[in-house]
């Protein structure tokens, strides 16, 4: 069996970390002049490591795990903490590093709470320099000293005394190494693609070069990524795991992916390489944050934001709602804080980030991300702070993030970012928020609150505007589902789906009425339209304008009363004039006979055997081309089955 890890070093400048990394490895890390100059390490460095492990199985047979480890090297310099975050974050495993000569220092402790914040709880501690202690009462008070410091992990970090010098103890750290990295949990192999880059470059032939601690998912060569928070496409030529070729790589693995797509100076440090759409960069994120005893928050305060790669100034902008005192023991406070940051991160829920102090420098605490996107986006309620933690099941969680969006409801790639679930646990979560009063359409989820809210707003505009235009057969189906007064249109169609479910309205065509609607079955109506319709049947064939109808009927809605004639046929436009249906039909017969008489005629021979003025012949003409009675050529007319000579 193969597992894949990251074990991260953390120790106190001069204890021996990168020593160590290069006798366990045999890989340099320390890769810049300047570290090589200085005999300190300044920025990250990565190694190699092949690990195994045998233990029996139930029955009693060997079972081998073979752990393929990517050792990220920090600097233990306090200048470069900023450094150190960055490699620290996506750790699965700290190798902690204490000289036995000195012990515990103060990076020491720095990098453990540090480590801490970032939720690395498994560890082993290599005590180095072990030839250098100075009796062997020194080192057993030093390893108490350590376990002291490792207590609050709530795990045992074993120590194991090495000398990297002379080799002693190499093996046994070797071995202890292995078991724990054995015993971290495989992470989900399906998920979305993430890895926040900590170095980039250039290579001739090669293109720009991004490297990183695959946080999650995996990507392989020719596939399309984007990087954040650029927000730009690119795709992925080759990839290097620890400088070997590979056509994949996935979580929990050092990898370096060649990008076509995106310039060296367009990525940095604090870019993030994603796969998938659920994806966004923010500046305001909602986080439960611990802080240790006698550090206080203050609304306003500047703080220093580190999350991934990414070191970001940041301001708290809220504290939790009314209630939330903060929880937590006599050595911590959780507290629900709302930051706003000063440029944007790219964020997933559950994610962990660690707060410096803005002057002097110094770790003042760190949280889990509870709201990626914690801004106020168009159709969410606005809520009274973020919450401290998720709580109940998964789908629970899920639920309680969907209606916490409101109306803009969330797509199926937003929570898979948003609630921080990978896609086996979304998926189970999904399967039941439907209990849970939340409803979707075509992957796009809402409350179903905001859904009989629309309901509700949707009615309202129908029957407004049946009251306003008792004529008319229906409303716009367009202007109808703007009523719904949805972000997104799947809300106007979850609120539709529920009106034609109950019967409440129909659609017509391109046009929605109550299902009870009937513009022309009152008494009233009925008699409008009989006064309508007896004014053009006693004019005949030189009926008045729709203006003129108007002027002898005060206070009646003519237009509508002549649209409503027109839909039951009893009526006929032509032009700006409307003819009763009978006497159109007789000046149809009429106009046929005199053209099957006079064949091609011109329109005032054909006046003259009608009897009609222009102002009446010449729409009708034009009427009897478009019904295709006739046939114009020049200015003659025939039948059109009787083309002109």
């Amino acid at each position: 069996m193969e597992h894949h890890v990251v074990i991260g070093t953390a120790g106190h400048i001069d204890h021996g970390k990168t020593t160590l990394v290069k006798a366990l490895t045999g890989v340099d890390t320390d890769r810049l002049a300047e570290e090589k100059a200085r005999g300190i390490t300044i920025d990250l460095g990565f190694a190699p490591l092949t690990l195994t492990t045998t233990e029996g199985d139930h029955e009693g047979r060997p079972n081998r795990t073979v752990v393929h480890a990517s050792i990220v090297d920090v600097p233990g310099h306090e200048g470069f903490i900023r450094n150190m975050v960055a490699g620290a974050t996506g750790v699965d495993l700290a190798l902690l590093v204490v000289a036995a000569d000195e012990g515990i220092m103060p990076q020491t402790r720095e990098h453990f709470t540090i480590l801490h914040h970032l939720g690395v709880h498994r560890g082993v501690v290599a005590l180095t320099k072990s030839d250098l202690a100075p009796d062997p009462a020194w080192q057993a008070m030093v390893s108490e000293e350590i376990r002291e410091l490792t207590r609050p992990s709530g795990t045992a970090w074993p120590i194991f005394p090495v000398s990297a010098a002379s080799g002693d103890g190499l093996d046994a750290l070797r071995a202890g190494l292995a078991a724990a990295a054995a015993g971290i949990p495989a992470r989900p192999a399906e998920d979305h693609f993430r890895m926040p880059v900590d170095r980039v470059f250039a290579i001739a032939g090669a293109g720009t070069i991004v490297t990183g601690t695959v946080w999650s998912g995996g990507v392989q060569e020719g596939e399309s990524v984007t990087v954040l928070p650029l927000d730009r496409a690119a795709r992925v030529r080759s990839i290097q795991v620890h400088s070997e070729s590979s056509p994949r790589t996935g979580s929990g693995r050092r990898a370096a992916l060649a990008l076509v797509g995106i310039a060296r100076d367009e990525a940095g440090r604090g870019s993030v390489i994603v796969t998938g759409d659920g994806w966004r960069a923010s500046r305001a994120i909602d986080v439960a944050v611990t802080t240790a005893p006698g550090v206080a928050l203050k609304l306003r305060s500047r703080v220093r934001v580190h999350h991934g790669t990414a070191e970001v100034m940041g301001r708290v902008a809220r504290f939790g709602g009314p209630g939330d005192g903060g929880t937590g023991g006599p050595a911590e406070r959780v507290m629900a804080v709302r930051l706003r940051l000063d440029e944007p991160i790219v964020a997933r829920a559950g994610d962990r980030l660690v707060l410096r102090s803005f002057s002097p420098v110094t770790t003042i605490g760190g949280g889990v991300i509870t709201d990626p996107w914690a801004e106020r986006m168009a159709g969410q309620r606005r809520r009274q702070g973020p919450p401290v933690g998720p709580e109940g099941t998964p789908a629970e969680a899920v639920a309680r993030l969907i209606v916490s969006r409101g109306g803009a409801g969330m797509s199926h790639a937003e929570i898979t970012v948003a609630s921080g679930l990978d896609v086996a646990r979304l998926t189970a979560a999904l399967a039941k928020i439907g209990k849970l009063g939340v409803v979707e359409c075509d992957g796009w989820f809402v409350a179903a609150a905001e859904v009989d809210a629309a309901v509700v707003r949707m009615k309202e505009a129908l029957e407004a505007f049946h009251a306003a235009q008792p004529l008319e057969p229906g409303m716009s189906i367009q202007a109808w589902r703007g009523s719904a007064k949805a972000e997104r249109e799947g809300l106007a169609e979850l609120a539709i789906a529920v009106l034609e479910s109950k019967n409440t309205v129909k659609r017509d065509g391109a046009l929605v009425r109550r299902s009870t609607w009937n513009p022309s079955a009152t008494a009233d109506a009925t008699a409008t339209q009989d006064r309508v319709l007896g004014i053009l049947k006693e004019a005949g064939g030189e009926p008045p304008s729709a203006a003129e109808v108007a002027a002898t009927l005060p206070g009646v809605d003519v237009p509508g009363v002549l649209r409503m004639l027109v839909r039951a046929g009893r009526i006929v436009p032509v032009s700006d004039r409307y003819y009763a249906r009978e006497a159109l039909d007789f000046e149809r017969e009429r106009l046929a006979v005199i053209l099957q008489e006079l064949g091609p005629a011109t329109p005032a021979a054909i006046r003259e055997r009608m009897g009609r003025s222009r102002k009446w012949l010449i729409p009708l003409l034009e009427w009897a081309d478009r019904e295709g009675l006739t046939v114009r050529t020049g200015d003659l007319r025939a039948l059109r089955n009787t083309p002109p000579a």
